[in-house]
């Protein structure tokens, strides 16, 4: 099952595993666990395409990303992981970070976005950050998704020519283009420093990236406790009358769509 996954034999082999995500979404409302979960990685390395793929079949009340803009000038002047805080999951909820506070030790670090010492910093209390968040029953997944040059390159061309991706495209990832080697050095002094046994780090090969998600989930499922919890019995009756069609009053449909 290596590159070139097809996309039947890909779906076939995701479906069990969404409806294994059903049950962990209904068993951390049951028992009010709290899961987090952090995606990270190069530009196009495929962070959007994994977190669709576990909230695709999910209550969007209970479970959400958070996909941060760049801090405005206030957030600036705050401490560092301020403006994650109020976004981490409470009792029941499950929340994905496309991309979290370890921009300070990426692109911010990589572009120049921050400082040597503010860089240092971070890496120094990003362990104690989450050593408070683990201790207090947070359960934290932090996954990075790999991905070679080459590969990135034809997903970024993908998105410079395709209008319904072109949106994806940003002149920081245009720049960032030439700094490939400095990113890798970027990315392994930030594992050093912030792969901890409360909070370890999980690389996954996503230059396939169907293979990619499935490798993420299926590990995902694997280290959460386990969640099998039933759905409540329902007693679902027949009606007692014929099904009735719409009818309407003050106002009525548009038009439908003409099809082909």
């Amino acid at each position: 099952m290596g590159k070139g996954l097809g996309r039947k034999d890909y779906e076939a082999l995701l479906e069990p595993m969404q409806e294994e995500l059903v049950a962990m979404a209904r068993w951390a409302d049951a028992t009010g666990a709290r899961i987090l979960v952090l995606f990270e990685g190069r530009d196009t390395a495929g962070k959007g395409g994994a977190i669709h793929a576990i909230l695709e079949h999910l209550n969007t009340r209970q479970c959400r990303t958070v996909a941060l803009p760049a801090p405005s000038a206030r957030e600036k002047g705050e401490w560092y992981f301020q403006r994650y805080v109020p976004h981490l999951p409470a009792a029941g909820e499950v929340v994905l970070f496309d991309r979290s506070w370890y921009n300070r030790a990426g692109v911010e670090k990589v572009m120049g976005y921050a400082t040597d010492p503010q860089v240092e910093a971070f890496l120094r209390q990003a362990p104690v950050f989450e050593k408070l968040l683990t201790d207090d029953g947070i359960l934290l997944f932090k996954y990075w998704l790999t991905c070679d040059q080459e590969e990135q390159e034809e997903r970024l061309l993908e998105r410079l020519d395709n209008p319904l991706k072109r949106w994806k495209l940003s002149p920081v990832d245009i720049a960032a283009r030439e700094k490939y080697k400095d990113y890798t050095k970027a990315r392994e002094r930030m594992l050093e420093a912030t792969d901890t046994k409360h909070a370890p780090w999980t690389l996954v090969d996503f230059n396939d990236q169907k293979h990619g998600r499935l490798t993420l989930i299926r590990d995902l499922l694997d280290r959460l406790p386990d969640t099998r919890c039933d759905p409540p019995e329902l007693d679902m009756k027949p009606l007692e009358e014929k099904p009735k069609k719409e009818k309407f009053g003050a106002l009525k449909p548009i038009k439908p769509f003409p099809l082909p």
